[in-house]
C-alpha cells in the first residue's frame, strides 16, 4: 500500500472518529455549531426567523436573529455564514450538525490533497501527519468551530504562495473574511514574499468583492462591525492572561470570580485590577503583532528568502494573537496549524520539536475542553494545573517561535543586489 493511501486513509479515520466523538463528550463541543451556526444560517431562509426551544417550558417559538452582519451587527466577519449556509446541503443526512461535519470534512480533503500532492515527498508527508495528529488530539472542537474551515483555506493558501502567489493570497483572503485570524498569515506573506504586491491586490480585491456585495444587500454600515466587538469583550478564562485570576479564585481573593456573557456564550473571569487589564489587552496585542512583523521585516530587509523566514514569522504572527489574547477560545490553538504544517514541508529537521511542542499543547487543550471543563468553572486543582501548563506551553511555543525567528538566516549579498551595490548574479528567486 502506498504512503498516500495511508495517509487518505489514516484522514478518514481521524475525521469521523473525531466527529464521532462530539456526540458522546460532555460540555456541548458541538455547541456552537447548533446553538448558533444553525439559527443564524437557519434565518436566511425563513424571513430572520428561526424556531427555538426554551429551555426550561419545551415550547417551540419562532425567534428573530435577522440576517446576520446584513441587518444586524455580527461577531465575525460576513463570509463567516457562507459555510454556515453551505452545512444546509448536507442536513438530509442526520441534521445540521452532520452537514457541518461534512462540510468540514470535504474543505480538509481538499486542503489535504492539495498538501500531500502525489504522496512522494517526505516534507508533505510529514506535514500531512502532523495535521491528522494534531486533529485527533484537539478533538471535537476542530470539527465543531468555525477554526476547521479557516484552516483548510488557509493550509492550502499558504502553500500555494510562492508558486501561484495571486491564488494562495486569495484564499488566506477569503478566509480572513471568515475569521479574523488569517490576517496574521497576510501581513506575514506581505513581508516575506518578493511579489508582495500581488498579496496587497489579492486582498484587496477579495475586500472590495465584500464589502461591494455586503453593501448591495443592504448591511454597508455593518462591514467592520466584527472589530467592535472583539475590542469589548472580557477575558475569557481560558485565555492565558486569565489564568492570573483564575489562581486568585482558587486562593479566595476578594471580587475575583467567574461570570457568564449570554450574548457571547462564554465564561469570564473578574476580580481585582480586571478593567484595567481588559483595556490594555487589545493595544498590547497590536503592539506585540507589530513587535514581531518588525522582526520579520528587519530580517527581510537583510536577504531572508521566503522559505526560510515565512514559517517563523507567520506562526510568531498567530501566537502573538493568540498569546496575547484576551479571548481564549479552545478552538484558537488551531490557528498554529498552517505554520507549522509549512514548516514540516520545507525543513522537517528545523521544525519537528516545535510541532511536538504543538500536539502537547492541542492534547491539553481537549483535556480543558470539553473533558474538564465544568471542573474548571468550579476551579478544582487539578484541571486549573493542565490549563495553566498548557498556557505556560504556549507561552513557551511563543518564545521558541520568536528565537527561530530571529536566528533566521540572512544573505546580505541578496540585500545588496535589491540595493544596487553590487553587479546582479543569477541566484534562485524567493
Amino acid at each position: 500500500m502506498s504512503k498516500r493511501s495511508v495517509l487518505w486513509i489514516a484522514f478518514v479515520v481521524v475525521h469521523l472518529g473525531v466527529a464521532i466523538l462530539g456526540f458522546t463528550y460532555p460540555n456541548q463541543p458541538m455547541g456552537d455549531v447548533y446553538n448558533v451556526y444553525e439559527p443564524w444560517s437557519g434565518a436566511f431562509f425563513h424571513d430572520g426567523l428561526f424556531p427555538v426551544r426554551d429551555a426550561y417550558s419545551g415550547i417551540v417559538h419562532d425567534s428573530y436573529f435577522g440576517y446576520v452582519g446584513i441587518d444586524t451587527g455580527w461577531v465575525y466577519p460576513q463570509l463567516a455564514i457562507l459555510p454556515m449556509l453551505a452545512s444546509w446541503l448536507f442536513a438530509w443526512a442526520g441534521g445540521y450538525t452532520i452537514g457541518w461535519a461534512v462540510v468540514v470534512t470535504l474543505l480538509d480533503a481538499a486542503a489535504f490533497a492539495v498538501l500531500i500532492g502525489r504522496g512522494r515527498s517526505n516534507g508533505r508527508n510529514a506535514g500531512a501527519w502532523f495535521w491528522l495528529a494534531f486533529i485527533a488530539l484537539l478533538g471535537p472542537v476542530y470539527v465543531y468551530r468555525l477554526e476547521a474551515v479557516t484552516v483548510a483555506l488557509s493550509v492550502a493558501g499558504i502553500l500555494w504562495l510562492a508558486r501561484r502567489p495571486w491564488l494562495g493570497s486569495a484564499l488566506l483572503a477569503v478566509a480572513t473574511w471568515i475569521k479574523v485570524w488569517p490576517a496574521a498569515l497576510v501581513g506575514a506573506a506581505l513581508i516575506a514574499l518578493h511579489r508582495r504586491w500581488v498579496v496587497a491586490a489579492s486582498a484587496a480585491i477579495v475586500t472590495a468583492l465584500v464589502v461591494v456585495l455586503v453593501a448591495a444587500a443592504g448591511g454597508g454600515q455593518y462591514v467592520f462591525g466584527f472589530v467592535g466587538d472583539q475590542t469589548t469583550r472580557s477575558l475569557q478564562i481560558e485565555s492565558p492572561v486569565s489564568s492570573i485570576y483564575l489562581w486568585m479564585y482558587y486562593v479566595g481573593v476578594p471580587t475575583s470570580g467567574i461570570g457568564w456573557d449570554p450574548n457571547l456564550l462564554t465564561f469570564y473571569v473578574t476580580g481585582p485590577g480586571v478593567d484595567p487589564v481588559i483595556s490594555v489587552m487589545t493595544p498590547l496585542l497590536g503592539v506585540g503583532v507589530l513587535a514581531v512583523a518588525g522582526v520579520g521585516a528587519w530580517k527581510k530587509y537583510r536577504g531572508a528568502t521566503f522559505g526560510g523566514l515565512l514559517p517563523s514569522l507567520s506562526l510568531g504572527l498567530v501566537l502573538a494573537f493568540i498569546v496575547l489574547n484576551k479571548v481564549g477560545s479552545p478552538q484558537y490553538i488551531a490557528w498554529i496549524v498552517p505554520p507549522l504544517v509549512y514548516g514540516l514541508v520545507l525543513d522537517r529537521g528545523r521544525w519537528w520539536k516545535p510541532a511536538t511542542l504543538a500536539l502537547l499543547i492541542a492534547l491539553a487543550t481537549q483535556i480543558v475542553y470539553p473533558l474538564v471543563y465544568f471542573n474548571i468553572l468550579i476551579v478544582d486543582l487539578g484541571p486549573l494545573l493542565v490549563l495553566t501548563i498548557r498556557n505556560i506551553l504556549l507561552v513557551v511555543l511563543f518564545v521558541w517561535t520568536i528565537v527561530l525567528l530571529v536566528r533566521v538566516p540572512v544573505h546580505p549579498q541578496i540585500a545588496a543586489r535589491r540595493d544596487h551595490r553590487v553587479p546582479p548574479a543569477p541566484v534562485t528567486a524567493d
